[in-house]
């Protein structure tokens, strides 16, 4: 039972690094940020003295508060566990960040751009994956797409389509109303292809890595 809980949580642990990972790569590409963290980039360019792991956990707190609504009065305290997760998790992104940065400067060649944000896509569906068959913690994003699957029976990945392309959309309209810009601050991009091809790829890309990540973590059956 013991083996099986530290299994389990290392798993959901692993799948919080690569996500952060992904979020980081994105970053470097300079196509555009991951659509999870689009959101949290505009605000901290806005409010610059606040990081944007610091935003990414109110950001991710937020939909704490969608689950509750969307549960009403089959509202649980286990809500409270994914508090934990998304505090770990927006010192990753900050941490995932600052090493990128430690790096070398942002890419310039298109095509390298173009493949970093395809790299992105994948380490962001492997790590959502690696969240969802821990079932240790998860981002709270990711635990109400995964709740809001099992209400109404829909697929996962088009929900995570779905709510990237959302969260764009409302980070464009942040941008223009702080900035006067759909893009970014004008220094620094926050919505550019790169965006719409994580947006709008990162759940279909699931559907080629889930059969992956679960030969690899989840047990055989026997027989």
């Amino acid at each position: 039972m013991t083996k099986d809980f530290f299994k389990r949580y290392a798993i959901s642990t692993l799948g919080l690094i690569v996500v952060a990972l992904g979020v980081g790569v994105s970053i470097k590409s300079n196509l555009g940020i991951a659509p999870l963290s689009c959101i949290p980039t505009v605000l901290s360019l806005k409010f610059t003295n606040i990081s944007v792991g610091t935003f990414t956990w109110f950001f991710n707190l937020s939909f704490i508060v969608i689950q509750a609504c969307i549960l009403g009065k089959k509202t649980r305290w286990d809500l409270l566990v994914q508090v934990l997760p998304i505090f770990i998790f927006g010192y990753l992104v900050d941490g995932a960040i600052w090493l990128f940065d430690s790096l070398n400067a942002p890419a310039t060649d298109y095509m390298v751009q173009i493949l970093l944000s395809l790299a992105a896509v994948v380490l962001t569906a492997i790590g959502i994956r690696l969240e969802v068959i821990g079932r240790g913690w998860m981002l709270s994003v990711d635990s109400t797409i995964n709740l809001i699957t099992r209400t109404t029976g829909a697929n996962f990945s088009y929900i995570k389509v779905g709510t990237d392309v959302l969260v764009v959309v409302i980070t464009a309209v942040l941008a223009l109303i702080f900035f006067g810009l759909l893009t970014g601050n004008g220094s620094t991009v926050v919505i550019r292809e790169g965006t719409l091809i994580q947006a709008i790829l990162t759940g279909f890309c699931m559907k080629l890595t889930d059969p992956l990540v679960d030969a690899i973590f989840l047990p055989r059956k026997k027989g």
